[in-house]
């Protein structure tokens, strides 16, 4: 008998008592697994979440939980192989399976480097900048993200065992959550070695990730507010868990990723002896071969312009005839099998409605010559391409999960833009074009209707991603019929986890709570000059007050000779005294910030090791010959880099000039030793 595959629950493997349901080859039919979830305590699960991953997790800053990721993304790496050799199984060729299980282990690797340069290391993100609520400036508000404690389930496709699991965790760890992962069944064996490999590597907390295998009866009765649900899968389970009573009135957060007619238009100025013609034909077999047409953002509309769709037609036949289909373990497949035969069984059907209104124009609806394997026992299907009627409606309402496509033809953008908005929502749409304008105009008709849109042409086809790959760093969702649900999209994704909050307080007290230094709140000035302490040393509102200096006329001049920057307003006083902003000479902004660092520098060797850049500088009054400025400079706050002997340290900067009206603000960015053992203060 073959292995029943184990959950990983409240930290320990769980195995059901009984023998469970069979998992079969995809390719051959014989018994790979199986599955049963009989008896698991769904309720200890959850528990052992809140109180044991929750805690641990949330403890670690977002640098510690980034360095797990890519200490985990970089073991998962290593141990691929294993991952490869099982993934044949579900019927995944070579390109199907780096697709499945190097863009899960990239998509760790993209929010570990995420992670690191764009969140703090602390527990606390905040969301824009100050808002003063006050005249006398004590009474300030700033909005900040906090980690729910809360759980982070997910309940995953079949069509992508490894990236489906691990484009969820990554955003939910980072942000705070463990999670809870419940794979569809035909494909659960991959997730589960998937699984055994992160628990055995002990890199994450515990707690910090289970695996339910089987049947997740009763899991949603155990949620309550705080905890989250991403589900990927039909519109009619989504139906369901969307009237679930914890979701309807128990606050449970529930994110959809459901049907999708994705669409690809051909933009009207393409002709067949144009690179767009090619790429456009390329994208579409693309994707309604790779995994067998078993994803998502599979193209299943292709728009044509009415004078080009014979030509669609026979250059797609010409490349789908050279598609050799069979078992996935022979190199020279190229197509694989579908999850099961009934999988394949499904698009069957859905095949049969689709040609209520459509005809076949390659392929055999009923099979079709393998290279290798039994069509008997394998769940294999050819492609296969059909040409909608004029008026049709099933190729808008109907989607084949498989390899599917149907050709409809427009007469003018604007019934494009319909046709696609047919779909009533989707995951993704392209369009081929070399024309501005098009592009421009399918894009805005698109947008409203689609998650992501790709603009191919020749320009961007070599680093092109394709019609059908979701990034780490874009959305992922769509509206409508695709389930209104949204993923990844860099920090996005994490931030979709987290509860945004506004904090309304006093400066003082804000930057208590934010970590990070407020404009009205306390400085600390002292005798030691601030770029003279370590990072170790250093403390938020640490402050240096500068004395004054003049901004001459020859200052201004030779700051113009040396830079060539000759702009009237610095050089030729009548046109400088008719410009109504400044009604004569002014000095250069960059003249202003410039003298300003001479004011607050430090220049012995000290434990600031670099300036590595300004944030959000604004001039705001003009300075003229003849004004004094000085500048303070705050420490507003402290980054420890990990792995490395530095930190950042963030600055606020403000300039004012002779009447302490401020000229300039700005942040500064510097890299600071963590310790220094220079000469003595």
């Amino acid at each position: 008998m073959s292995t029943l595959l184990e959950s990983y629950a409240a930290g320990r493997w769980f195995r059901a008592a009984d023998e469970g349901e069979p998992l079969l080859d995809a390719a051959t039919g014989e018994e790979v697994a199986r599955i049963s979830s009989r008896g698991l305590d769904v309720g200890a699960m959850v528990a052992y979440a809140r109180r044991t991953g929750g805690p641990a997790v949330r403890a670690l800053t977002f640098h510690e939980r980034a360095a797990l990721l890519k200490a985990l993304a970089k073991h998962l790496l290593k141990r691929k192989e294993e991952l490869y050799a099982l993934s044949v199984r579900t019927g995944a060729t070579s390109r199907d399976t780096a697709i499945d299980v190097d863009g899960g282990i990239g998509t760790l690797f993209s929010y570990a480097s995420k992670g690191v340069r764009e969140l703090p290391n602390d527990t606390v993100f905040l969301d824009g900048g100050l808002e003063r609520l006050g005249k006398g400036g004590t009474f300030v508000g700033q909005h900040l993200y906090t980690s729910r404690p809360g759980v982070a389930v997910q309940i995953n496709a079949f069509n992508f065992p490894v990236w489906g699991m691990l484009e969820k965790l990554a955003p939910a760890f980072l942000a705070g959550l463990p999670s809870i992962v419940k794979p569809a069944s035909q494909t659960a064996y991959l997730t589960e070695l998937a699984v055994r490999m992160i628990i055995e590597s002990g890199i994450l907390p515990e707690g910090a990730l289970q695996l339910l295998a089987g049947s997740a009866g009763g899991l949603l009765d155990e949620l309550t507010v705080q905890d989250s649900v991403a589900f990927t899968g039909s519109a009619h389970t989504a139906g369901i868990l969307r009237r679930h009573p914890n979701v309807l009135d128990g606050g449970v957060v529930l994110g959809v990723e459901a049907d999708s007619l994705n669409c690809s238009v051909l933009g009207p100025d393409v002709r067949a002896d144009d690179p767009e013609f090619d790429l456009f034909i390329k994208g579409v077999v693309t994707e309604m071969t790779v995994k067998a047409g078993q994803k998502c953002t599979a193209i299943r509309r292709v728009l044509v312009p009415s004078a080009m769709a014979g030509q669609v037609e026979e250059a797609l036949a010409a490349r789908l005839a050279k598609v050799s289909v069979g078992d996935p373990r022979n190199p020279d497949v190229r197509m694989g099998a579908l999850a099961g035969l009934a999988q394949r069984e499904e698009v069957r059907k859905a095949v049969e409605a689709l040609r209520a209104s459509a005809d076949v124009v390659y392929g055999e609806p009923a099979g079709g010559a393998l290279l290798d394997g039994d069509a008997t026992r394998g769940a294999f299907m050819t492609p296969l391409l059909l040409r909608a009627r004029p008026g049709a409606t099933e190729p808008h309402d109907v989607e084949p999960f498989g390899p599917v496509s149907t050709v409809l033809a427009y007469d003018g953008l604007d019934e494009a833009v319909a046709l696609a908005a047919r779909g009533r929502g989707s995951l993704v749409a392209s369009v081929a074009t070399h024309d501005p304008e098009v592009a421009r105009s399918v894009v805005l008709g698109l947008a409203p209707w689609h998650g992501r849109v790709l603009v191919l042409d020749r320009d961007d086809a070599k680093e092109s991603t394709g019609h059908g790959s979701p990034l780490p760093v874009l959305v992922h969702g769509g509206p409508g019929r695709a389930g209104g649900g949204e993923e990844l999209g860099g920090i996005r994704g994490v931030l979709h986890h987290m509860q945004r909050t506004a904090v309304q307080a006093s400066p003082d007290l804000l930057t208590a709570v934010t970590g990070r230094w407020t404009t009205g709140a306390a400085r600390a000035a002292s005798d030691v000059h601030p770029f003279r302490k370590s990072l170790a040393e250093l403390r938020i509102g640490d402050t240096i007050a500068s004395a004054p200096r003049t901004v001459t006329r020859e200052d201004i001049e030779r700051f113009a000779e040396f830079t060539g920057d000759t702009f009237y307003a610095h050089t030729d006083p009548e046109a400088a005294a008719r410009n109504p902003l400044f009604g004569g000479i002014v000095a250069h902004g960059y003249l202003v910030v410039s003298l300003a660092a001479g004011l607050f520098v430090d220049p012995a060797p000290g434990p600031v090791l670099a300036n590595f850049g300004v944030d959000a500088l604004r001039f705001l009054t003009p300075v003229k010959a003849g004004d004094g400025i000085a500048v303070t400079l705050t420490v507003k706050q402290i980054t420890p880099r990990s792995n490395a002997d530095y930190g950042e340290v963030r600055w606020d900067a403000v300039v004012t000039n002779q009447e302490g009206q401020p000229v300039a603000t700005y942040d500064v960015l510097t890299l600071v030793a963590k310790t220094w053992d220079g000469d003595a203060r």
